[in-house]
């Protein structure tokens, strides 16, 4: 299936996604990821604020911050991103596209810093790839950190499916995370 039907698919899908659903799914997989080994190693973590039904990550952001990681969010600069960190979360407030971001004058990471980026998308298949919105940001940003253990997709089981058909620069989750299974990307 093409990407823009599976986007389109997904975010139906998502949006339809009750209150109770969307609550009860985000603990299950937030408290998946924290369980992890990659998560507990982690020291400074990329966090998203999520929009449209994403997989919350308030409670990962409360444990990360109240365990002395430190914490960045992206902002949009450009066609690209840049991460800032917080230290607690009433330093976001509305940017681009009307998702929070760290204000402008929380510290600029260098993304090379950062243990863990864990990113939103609309799909997630079982080696990896990822659809996003379709504006590139965070494949723009992160692909030259690809392959280094460093990324973790958040989704709901629904959408996680077999296959996407992945470009050369669409940035790769090494460990995607649902409510009911972690997949950890083997190499070939």
């Amino acid at each position: 299936m093409p990407k823009k039907s599976v986007r389109r698919t997904m975010l139906t899908h998502r949006r339809s996604l009750s209150a109770n659903q969307f609550r009860s799914a985000s603990i299950l997989i937030q408290d998946a990821l924290k369980a992890t080994e990659e998560y507990r190693r982690a020291r400074f973590l990329a966090l998203y604020a999520p929009i449209h039904n994403e997989v919350d990550t308030a409670r990962i952001a409360a444990d990360a911050l109240a365990s002395g990681k430190r914490v960045v969010y992206p902002a949009v600069a450009g066609h690209g991103l840049v991460f800032r960190e917080v230290g607690e979360l009433a330093s976001l407030h509305k940017g681009a596209f009307g998702i929070l971001e760290p204000c402008p004058s929380c510290m600029v990471v260098e993304p090379e810093d950062v243990d863990m980026f864990i990113l939103p998308g609309v799909a997630f298949d079982l080696t990896g790839h990822r659809i996003g919105y379709g504006k590139g940001y965070y494949d723009k940003t992160l692909h030259r950190l690809e392959g280094q253990g460093r990324f973790v997709g958040l989704c709901y089981d629904f959408q996680l499916i077999d296959a996407i058909a992945g470009e050369s620069h669409d940035v790769r989750m090494d460990m995607v995370v649902t409510e009911k299974r972690i997949v950890r990307r083997a190499e070939p």
